[in-house]
């Protein structure tokens, strides 16, 4: 297919990049901790880390698990915030040959046992806030090895044990938790002093993260990324943004706020590992929800890039604090992981003199497919061009190549699309074509330069502040309420967060309450998932055959 993009591109920004510089995800980082050993990799509640202090850190913990026995390939869960635990021990599960699940650790028990024995995790670094959810599970996985940390285990002894006190007796954060046969990460930090790490010879196709996304058929599935796959992103993103960083890049260290949760792909690739390539710090954010603590961080630091989704750029803009800090390094704000609103965008170019540089992805491409020029200077309301190394293909329902102008389903080829679902055959069947292309589920057209523009969504999928819900795993859940009949979701428009899950409901017990659904909802799901809204009816729009038809609630709430 011809490549009408390219004739698009900013100047300086190649059509191809070469992954095959790196022989792993392993060689890339180690090749930066040399590199820019001096550097500080890392700030977090007025800590720093450096380039150097990563490596050593992540060599010890990567030891220590390799001592573990478990073999090449054996899967490690990560259940934390952005702490400083967290980069470091990406680093060390890597490096020790193994790969990296994230976990969401504000998932529920239910969804936390799911994704740790569909996975397989062998061994979970968990933050103490969230020991509590596992002790609920641990029984029923296949965990061997459980690591409790603290919110400031790396941030020095003095401050590190303010830090675990406030959060522990002050601010109350941390919920009574038994876990008999967990070990500190103090204690494993101790054990590694006298370990040292084996090399492991890595491969493009080995796995390096099981990036776990919303399933069609109502659980989540792991997408699997390989270490080719995150280093073409890495290197297709750096490729894209240089015309924007160079001059930054020339002149002084990269400065990335990592607001967005390194469990999500957009953070893991945008801030951590794009960052670690660069030899850039990232300023990390433990709770972005916290505003006024968010910009007494920011304005400690001046910052060049701000990856965010367009809920959080709306919630720093709304608080007074905001304008006041410094934007005159900022280079690149970068909007992700959900649209980005026009009213947003005009208004944080007006507060900042940067404009929002749109992308698009999934966790199942690693995620960056396409991206705005990153020297744009106005909203565009498009998803941009394709990636150096990208192609996109628009196809009807049939597979087949639309004609230019036309809708069609939006299709992904490239280096950074994942080698499938973990496990899961048929699912990976169903979503890539014999050639090759991943197809997203998002209904796109492209015009004559290359552009797409997301019109619709093919599948049901809901997107939450940059998060998938999938209505089949919440109607599945919410029909296991012995009081309902039957039910069906949908998303609807939310000024806050994009789309928000709506509920409708057959009662099958006529004393059931929307009261009653919430607090059952609260235990099964993780904040983002939950419905916002619960609507009862006596009956559902069906087809012939009874299936539920929720394009039809969807119809009606447009002409609403």
């Amino acid at each position: 297919m011809e490549k009408i993009w390219l004739k698009a591109y900013p100047k300086g920004v190649p059509a191809e990049i070469d992954y095959t510089q790196y022989r792993s995800l392993v060689h890339l980082q180690e090749e930066a901790f040399q590199k820019y050993a001096r550097r500080n990799a890392y700030a977090s509640m007025g800590k720093f880390l450096t380039y150097s202090e990563v490596d050593q850190l992540s060599q010890k913990l990567a030891a220590w698990l390799q001592n573990t026995g478990m073999k090449k390939g054996a899967r490690v869960a990560l259940m934390m915030p952005n702490v400083l635990q967290y980069p470091v021990l990406i680093a060390a599960v890597l490096r020790a040959g193994y790969t990296v699940v994230n976990v969401n650790p504000l998932y529920t028990p239910r969804e936390l046992e799911h994704q740790l024995n569909d996975s397989g995790a062998e061994a979970i670094f968990i933050l103490e806030n969230f020991a509590g959810t596992l002790q609920q599970i641990l029984h029923k996985t296949k965990l061997q090895h459980v690591i409790v940390t603290r919110m400031g285990d790396l941030l020095g002894t003095v401050k590190g044990t303010l830090v675990n006190f406030v959060v522990r007796k002050i601010k109350k954060m941390v919920p009574a938790y038994s876990l008999p046969t967990a070990i500190s990460f103090k204690q494993v930090l101790s054990q590694a002093s006298r370990l040292r790490l084996t090399e492991v010879d890595l491969e493009h196709e080995d796995v390096a993260f099981l990036q776990y996304t919303g399933g069609t058929t109502g659980v989540s599935k792991g997408a699997t990324l390989t270490h080719r796959n995150i280093i073409a992103n890495i290197l297709q993103c750096e490729a894209w943004l240089q015309p924007s960083l160079g001059a930054t890049l020339q002149v002084e260290q990269l400065n990335i706020v990592c607001a967005l949760p390194l469990y999500h792909i957009f953070a893991l690739t945008a801030c951590c590992l794009l960052g670690t390539r660069a030899g850039a710090m990232n300023i990390m954010i433990a709770n972005p929800r916290d505003i006024p603590g968010f910009i007494k961080e920011l304005a400690k630091h001046k910052f060049n890039m701000v990856p965010a989704v367009n809920t959080l750029f709306n919630a720093l803009m709304n608080h007074a604090e905001f304008s006041k800090l410094d934007f005159s390094g900022l280079k690149v704000s970068i909007g992700g992981g959900m649209a980005v609103q026009k009213a947003v965008a005009d208004k944080w170019y007006a507060a900042t003199g940067c404009p929002i540089i749109e992308g698009y992805g999934l966790s199942e491409t690693s995620p960056g497919a396409t991206f705005n020029p990153a020297n744009a200077t106005e909203y565009s309301g498009n998803i941009g061009l394709p990636l150096p190394s990208t192609e996109i293909a628009i196809l009807d329902d049939e597979g087949k190549p639309v004609a230019l102008g036309e809708s069609g389903e939006i299709a992904i080829r490239g280096p950074q699309v994942m080698a499938g679902y973990w496990n899961l055959p048929d699912e990976t069947a169903n979503v890539m074509t014999a050639d090759g292309f991943f197809k997203s589920g998002d209904i796109g057209i492209m015009d004559a330069q290359g552009n797409t523009r997301i019109v619709d969504r093919k599948k049901d999928m809901i997107l939450v502040s940059g998060f998938n819900v999938y209505p089949n795993e919440i109607e599945g859940v919410i029909a296991m309420h012995p009081g309902v009949l039957e039910c069906a979701c949908i998303g609807v428009p939310d000024l806050h967060s994009g789309e928000t899950v709506k509920l409708f409901v057959v009662r099958k017990d006529p004393a059931l309450t929307a009261e009653m659904l919430m607090m059952y909802c609260q235990e099964q799901f993780t904040a983002y998932k939950k419905p916002k809204h619960i609507e009862f009816r006596d009956e559902l729009p069906k087809t012939n055959v009874g299936k539920i038809l929720r394009r039809e609630l969807r119809d009606e709430k447009k002409a609403a």
